[in-house]
């Protein structure tokens, strides 16, 4: 099987693409087992997933974003900005605006490119998803979760606000960055399974450093800690602006481990814009029937 190692701002992809790919050869590509094993960062070639892309009838590619641990997500922002480059770059998308569908629907990214090489992407995110029903989370559908204290065991309780951005996210407001990659790690995997949310969320810890800039450390439903998560920097940009703590229609300046994304919330919560880099590492071709035979 042919892959391609991406990473936006470190968080790191094997994209691999099955638009011409057979049935057999696509299914054992997609195959949890296949996943786990290829990003397994000792054994295999290491990634925090895998991004298939397929064929679409009505845009120009299908992304699906396959966890480290073989889970699904419903959407990535590093990842389909990753995915944006590779089809512009060298999968035959020569188009400025790229349309890629996903778990979330499709989503627009505009390539900024150089010389013929894309050089970043930025991507129409949706609106965001605000209530309880549709992130989905526990408690009265058409409800929307803003500071609400969350028990966990051990802990004081904790003030979430909860959104969607086609997948689920659950945000804390912290005092510094260094207490975002405590709880990170100490509170992260609790609130991931905690009984509120029945697909698991993503976990964001976010220091507000002014209404322009925050830092951010995400605790990535199926992956942990990572070293940057794009529908987590936009959700935190909406949870900031639903909080006071940010303004709708200004660029926002999101520092997480790996960089830096710029996220601007229009108006009304009617769409997100996410702009960030995406970079090629290297391409590369394995046995999956020599890996996933690899003992466990």
């Amino acid at each position: 099987m042919r892959f391609a190692k991406y990473h936006g701002l470190g968080n790191d992809f094997l994209i691999v693409d099955l638009r011409t790919a057979s049935a057999e050869e696509a299914a054992a590509a997609q195959d949890p087992k296949t996943v786990v094993a290829l990003c397994d960062r000792q054994f295999g070639v290491g990634g925090d997933g895998v991004l298939a892309v397929l064929p679409s009838t009505t845009v120009d590619a299908r992304m699906r974003v396959l966890n480290s641990d073989g889970s699904e997500a419903e959407m990535c922002g590093n990842g389909i900005r990753c995915v944006a480059k590779e089809l512009f770059d060298r999968g035959g998308v020569t188009k400025r605006e790229i349309v890629i569908d996903t778990g979330a629907g499709p989503l627009a990214c505009a390539i900024d490119s150089e010389h013929g090489i894309a050089r970043s992407v930025t991507v129409k995110m949706g609106a965001p998803r605000l209530s309880r029903g549709e992130i989905p989370m526990a408690g009265p559908a058409g409800e929307r979760c803003v500071e609400q204290p969350l028990e966990l065991p051990g802990e004081p309780a904790r003030a979430l606000t909860c959104v969607s951005m086609g997948n689920p996210h659950a945000m804390t407001f912290v005092s510094s960055r260094d207490e975002a990659w405590r709880l990170a790690s100490s509170v992260g995997p609790s609130i991931e399974r905690h009984a509120w949310f029945p697909h698991r969320t993503n976990a964001e810890f976010a220091h507000a450093k002014s209404r322009r800039e925050i830092d951010l450390v995400v605790w990535e439903r199926g992956c942990g800690i990572t070293l940057a998560c794009g529908t987590g920097a936009c959700a935190t940009t909406v949870a900031a602006i639903l909080t006071g703590q940010a303004d709708e229609g200004v660029p926002v300046q999101v520092n997480l481990p790996g960089g830096a994304l710029e996220i601007t919330v229009l108006p009304a919560f009617a769409n997100v814009l996410m702009k960030g880099p995406a970079v090629h590492v290297f391409d590369g071709e394995i046995d999956l029937r020599r890996l996933v035979a690899r003992p466990s």
